[in-house]
């Protein structure tokens, strides 16, 4: 068995009644739910983040597009030319 260390944490009293009923619930101590919890916690964190990044270089692609104009061969209507029919 691996070796644990000892902590001490404070949490919210919800959060209190969620872990003893948890543990009472599995059969569990209230430091196996905890452990577990933080196992799980690590696993799903490390899924793929999303590049906040790609919304900045989204718009310039836009605004680029924007700044070229009307090129043969793309629409030359707008979204409101639409409504005015």
């Amino acid at each position: 068995m691996a070796t644990k260390v000892r902590k001490q944490v404070y949490i919210e009293s919800h959060q209190e009644d969620t872990l003893k009923r948890l543990a009472g619930e599995t059969g569990m101590s209230e430091a196996e739910v905890i452990r577990q919890a933080i196992d799980r916690y690590t696993r799903s964190s490390r899924l793929p983040k999303h590049d906040l990044n790609a919304w900045d270089r989204e718009r310039a692609f836009i605004a680029r597009l924007i700044q070229q104009g009307s090129a043969p061969g793309r629409r030359t209507w707008g979204r409101e030319d639409l409504h005015e029919r």
